[in-house]
C-alpha cells in the first residue's frame, strides 16, 4: 500500500513539471550550487530489539509524513558533485504491533541532521529526453527524536511512553532527475528518491503497568529505514558554458563557366599550328560542347612587320588553320565562320615592321 502511494505522489509532483523541460539534456553542473526540495517519507514499520540487538516482532506502525532536504553542493564539471545535506523528516505512529497486549500508539519520530553526498550526473552514460538522470550515496549523522510517543491497550494499561532524542550514524542511497527551465538555464527542477538508513539506537521510555505502578528502562531500536520521494528546485550560481558557435559551412563555389575567348600564337610569318596552339584549340573545342552557343569565331590577326595586303592574307590562312583544328576536334564546320584583319587590332599597340608575338595570333570566340 506504501509503495502504490509512493509512486502515486511521484507522478502527480512530476506531472506539471515536465511542459517546462528542455527537450536535450543539460551540461554536468560546473561550480556552487544550492537546492531545496520537499515532498514526503514513508517509515519502514519499526521493530523493537532484544538485548542482543536482533530485531523482533514488536514494531511500531507509522503514517506517511512530510520530508523537507535542502543542501549546498560544487560541480566539478566532470560530472561529479560533492554536496552538503540538511534534512528534516517526521512521521508519526498510528499502531503497535506485537507488544504482548492489542495496543494502540501515538507521538511522532522527528530526525534531523546532516549529511554528506557525492552524486554523479548521468547525463552522458544515459540519454534521457526532457531530463538528465543522476544518482549518489551518502553518509553522516541523524538525530531521531521519540516525541511523546506511546503505545497503550484499550484499557489505558498497560502503557509504555518515550520522550528522548538519540543520534545514530546515517546512510543514504539517491536517484534523481533534473529538468531544466528554458527561460532561465541556472534555474531546474528536481525530482528524486531517497532512501535513508539509521543504525540502532536506545531510547528512555516509562512502563505503566497499572495506575501509580511504573518502571523506566532503555527502549532499544531497530535499524530504521526511511523512503522519501522529493520535489525541488536547484540553482547554479555558475552559468552554464556557452554552446560552441554555429559556423557556417561556406556553400560550394559553383564551378567556373568555361571561357568563351581563346588567344592561339603562330611563329613569326606562319599559319601552322604549334604543339601548344593544337592544345588550346582542342580545349575550346571541347568547352563549346558545354555551353549553348549560336556561332564560333575564327579571327586570324599579324604582327607589323610585312606589306599590309601580305599581312592580311597571312591572317586568313592562319584563321583557316585553326578552323580546320576545331573540326578535327569535333566542331561542325558550319558553326564556324572566320575573318581575317591583318596587321589592324594589334594586341600590343606597335610601330610599323615590328615583330610582336602576341600580334601573331587568333582569337577563338563561342557566342
Amino acid at each position: 500500500m506504501k509503495t502504490r502511494y509512493t509512486l502515486l505522489a511521484a507522478t502527480l509532483m512530476a506531472a506539471p513539471l515536465t511542459a517546462q523541460a528542455q527537450q536535450t539534456n543539460p551540461p554536468p553542473v560546473t561550480g556552487l550550487y544550492i537546492s531545496l526540495g520537499a515532498g514526503i517519507n514513508i517509515l519502514q514499520n519499526e521493530h523493537l530489539a532484544n538485548a542482543s540487538g536482533t530485531a523482533t516482532n514488536a514494531a511500531l506502525e507509522s503514517r506517511i509524513g512530510p520530508a523537507v532536504v535542502a543542501a549546498v553542493g560544487y560541480g566539478l564539471g566532470n560530472g561529479l558533485r560533492l554536496e552538503l545535506e540538511g534534512d528534516y523528516r517526521n512521521n508519526r505512529f498510528s499502531e503497535a504491533r506485537d507488544f504482548g497486549f492489542p495496543a494502540a500508539a501515538g507521538g511522532n519520530e522527528i530526525k534531523y541532521g546532516p549529511m554528506v553526498n557525492a552524486i554523479y550526473d548521468l547525463t552522458g552514460l544515459i540519454p534521457f529526453p526532457y531530463a538528465a538522470p543522476y544518482a549518489g550515496v551518502g553518509v553522516g549523522y541523524q538525530w531521531a527524536r521519540f516525541s511523546t510517543v506511546h503505545a497503550y491497550s484499550a484499557a489505558g494499561f498497560p502503557r509504555i511512553d518515550s520522550d528522548d532524542t538519540r543520534g545514530s550514524f546515517a546512510y543514504q542511497a539517491i536517484i534523481g532527475a533534473v529538468i531544466p527551465f528554458q527561460i532561465l538555464p541556472t534555474l531546474a527542477t528536481t525530482i528524486e528518491y531517497r532512501f535513508l538508513g539509521l543504525t540502532q539506537r536506545d531510547y528512555d521510555f516509562t512502563a505503566t503497568a497499572a495506575p501509580g505502578v511504573a518502571a523506566t528502562g532503555k527502549l532499544k531500536m531497530g535499524n530504521d529505514f526511511n523512503h522519501a520521494v522529493l520535489i525541488g528546485v536547484r540553482y547554479n550560481f555558475g552559468a552554464p558554458p556557452p554552446p560552441p558557435p554555429v559556423v557556417p559551412v561556406p556553400a560550394a563555389a559553383p564551378a567556373p563557366a568555361p571561357s568563351r575567348s581563346y588567344l592561339v600564337f603562330f611563329d613569326w610569318d606562319k599559319a601552322t599550328l604549334t604543339d601548344r596552339a593544337r592544345t588550346i584549340v582542342k580545349e575550346a573545342a571541347d568547352n563549346s560542347t558545354r555551353v549553348q552557343y549560336t556561332r564560333i569565331e575564327v579571327n586570324g590577326y599579324t604582327d607589323t612587320s610585312g606589306s599590309p595586303r601580305y599581312n592580311q592574307d597571312l591572317s586568313v590562312r592562319r584563321a583557316r588553320a585553326v578552323e580546320a583544328e576545331l573540326v578535327r576536334d569535333g566542331v561542325p564546320q558550319n558553326a564556324i565562320s572566320i575573318q581575317g584583319f591583318g596587321d589592324t587590332h594589334l594586341l600590343v599597340p606597335t610601330g610599323p615592321n615590328v615583330r610582336e608575338p602576341q600580334n601573331r595570333r587568333v582569337e577563338i570566340i563561342i557566342r
